[in-house]
């Protein structure tokens, strides 16, 4: 091969890295299109996350729900249509709150740069600064990605871990996801702020296995203390429980305690102390510094919010979340 053929190839293998690369999420991706686009979203975040501030646990778990869903490509905000049912319909995120949130800072985000700013960037980016606004740990989000076209009900219910979960199908879930024990004991320690719904867990406290009895997993005392003043019955589908009481606004290490207490709200929380790899990571996590618990939390955030991400030329950047571009 002549040098203008080698010089040809030595382009074309440059020009695909350099596309590459810039299809690759990183820190800093609106710099130059959407410069202010970030602290456009940390400002109304810090605006108004006070006024109500039990709004950061639900965002954050909207995070985690879009990500367990083909991505983290901001298909947890799309409506349904009249030949599909959405994410949103489906069970686990009945419960979900927030969209109207995620809908304003869009709207100041196409003010400002139209047609530049994901809905998947920002739920990501609301979710960090809404837990940091309220105390809680920091992590690096990295911007780029698009917006996915599809939301289905039925990929949200096999795909999201319910918190009936054993261990097995948390380590099947997560690991379709990329993610490993590590990151399961550390992301479920999100549930150290927010609330729950007692449908959520009240089988634990009413009916098992199905012939009117207890979870024995389940702290006796705890239980019976939220059968007589909380889920007073089987069906209540509309209380709330502290999901970490006395410090479910607080993000912090008392989520893990609970948990050697068997006092974990969920299934899935009493499952984390069922396998020896899961109850040493969270006895490591108990015998470190709160600064060392933000810390890994922070690491798989940042590992999580990167799953099958779609950048470059993929998905699209939605006008209106809630809708695909026409």
């Amino acid at each position: 091969m002549g040098r203008l053929g080698c010089f040809g190839v030595s382009v074309i293998v440059l020009l695909a890295f350099v596309g590459s690369s810039e299809a690759q999420l990183r820190l800093g991706f609106y710099a130059k299109s959407c410069p202010r686009a970030e602290k456009i979203v940390q400002d109304f975040v810090n605006q108004h996350i006070h006024n109500a501030p039990s709004l950061a646990a639900p965002i954050l778990r909207m995070n985690f729900h879009d990500c367990f869903v083909r991505g983290c490509d901001g298909s947890v905000l799309l409506n349904s249509t009249s030949t599909t049912q959405a994410e949103k319909t489906a069970a686990p995120n009945l419960t979900l709150r927030g969209f109207n949130f995620i809908d304003r800072i869009k709207s100041l985000l196409e003010a400002e740069c139209p047609g530049v700013v994901s809905c998947a960037d920002i739920i990501a980016l609301t979710a960090r600064d809404s837990v940091v606004a309220t105390g809680g740990p920091f992590w690096q989000v990295p911007t780029g990605r698009r917006d996915g076209r599809i939301s289905n009900a039925t990929e949200a219910l096999n795909n999201i871990p319910p918190p009936t979960s054993n261990f097995s199908n948390l380590q099947t879930l997560f690991g379709n996801q990329g993610l490993d024990l590590k990151d399961l004991v550390l992301l479920s320690g999100a549930h150290t702020i927010g609330v729950s719904h007692c449908s959520s867990f009240s089988a634990r406290l009413y009916n098992f296995t199905g012939r009117g009895d207890q979870d024995p997993a389940l702290d006796s005392e705890y239980a019976t203390n939220l059968k007589a003043r909380k889920c007073r019955s089987l069906n209540d589908n509309v209380t709330i429980v502290e999901m970490d009481p006395g410090s479910f606004r607080t993000f912090d290490l008392s989520y893990y305690r609970l948990l050697l207490k068997r006092r974990g709200l969920f299934q899935s929380d009493a499952a984390l102390t069922t396998n020896s790899a899961t109850l040493s990571y969270i006895n490591g996590l108990l015998q470190g510094s709160p600064q060392n618990f933000f810390a890994e939390f922070a690491a798989s955030m940042e590992k999580m919010i990167r799953v099958n991400v779609k950048t470059g030329s993929a998905g699209e950047i939605r006008k209106n979340c809630a809708v695909v571009n026409s």
